[in-house]
């Protein structure tokens, strides 16, 4: 089973909606300018970033593209064999099949079934 590990939350407004958050939840904002996009760290962090509490995820922010909404972002172990039973079960990719992200993994965004779009992410650390 595939569990929910990050989510992405579109803006129109950066600023705005950084300050919506943070307001309303007490979420923390690392700006991320070259990717124009925001971290948004949802409870309190270890050392190496990682949420204290079980069960907790991080998101991030990222600007709004059509009419999107939130986005759900699901851990796999392959982000290519994902999006092969994505598109065998009905569903499409939505912009590159595959993105490098950093050292850390890779990222799909698809459509499912009903048009909704969701994303996978692959970690780095289980490819040697």
């Amino acid at each position: 089973m595939n569990s929910v590990v990050h989510f992405e939350v579109p803006f129109d407004d950066k600023e705005r909606a950084e300050t919506f958050y943070k307001d309303v939840f007490g979420w923390q904002m690392q700006d991320m300018p070259e990717m124009d996009y925001t971290i948004a760290r949802t409870g309190e962090t270890d050392d190496n970033h990682m949420l204290k509490k079980p069960g907790m995820i991080n998101g991030g922010m990222t600007r709004r593209v059509a009419d999107e909404g939130p986005v759900l972002v699901m851990q796999v172990e392959s982000v290519d064999d994902h999006v092969k039973k994505v598109e065998d079960a009905g569903g499409s990719v939505v912009g590159p099949r595959k993105i490098e992200v950093g050292d850390m993994g890779y990222y799909a965004r698809v459509k499912d079934s009903e048009g909704n779009i969701i994303g996978m992410w692959e970690d780095k650390e289980n490819k040697s």
